[in-house]
C-alpha cells in the first residue's frame, strides 16, 4: 500500500465526489495498472476509469542554492456506479 499515499480534499476534488471521482496523491513512479491494483484490493469497489496529473515543479530558493520542490503524481479515480470510498470514519 505505498503506492497510494493519501487522499486530495480541495475545492474541487470535494466537487468531483459528487461524479463518484476520487482524489489520490500516488508515488510518482508508480502506473495505473498498481494503483489501480491496489483501489480495487484496498476498498473492495471496481474501477472505471482513472486519469494522472504530475504538476509541473516550483523553484526553492534557500540563500543561494536553488533547487526544486518534490515531485508528485495525482490520480482522479471513477469509480462504477453503485460502489464508494469512505474517506472519513464515522468515529
Amino acid at each position: 500500500m505505498d503506492e497510494i499515499k493519501c487522499p486530495v480534499l480541495t475545492e474541487k476534488t470535494i466537487r468531483l465526489l459528487e461524479k463518484n471521482q476520487y482524489t489520490f496523491e500516488v508515488n510518482y513512479k508508480s502506473t495505473k495498472t498498481q494503483i489501480k491494483f491496489w483501489i480495487e484490493k484496498f476498498f473492495n469497489v471496481k474501477v472505471k476509469g482513472m486519469n494522472s496529473h504530475i504538476p509541473p515543479e516550483k523553484k526553492k530558493k534557500i540563500g543561494p542554492i536553488i533547487g526544486h520542490s518534490r515531485r508528485y503524481k495525482r490520480m482522479i479515480i471513477t469509480l462504477q456506479s453503485g460502489y464508494s470510498i469512505p474517506l472519513f470514519s464515522n468515529k
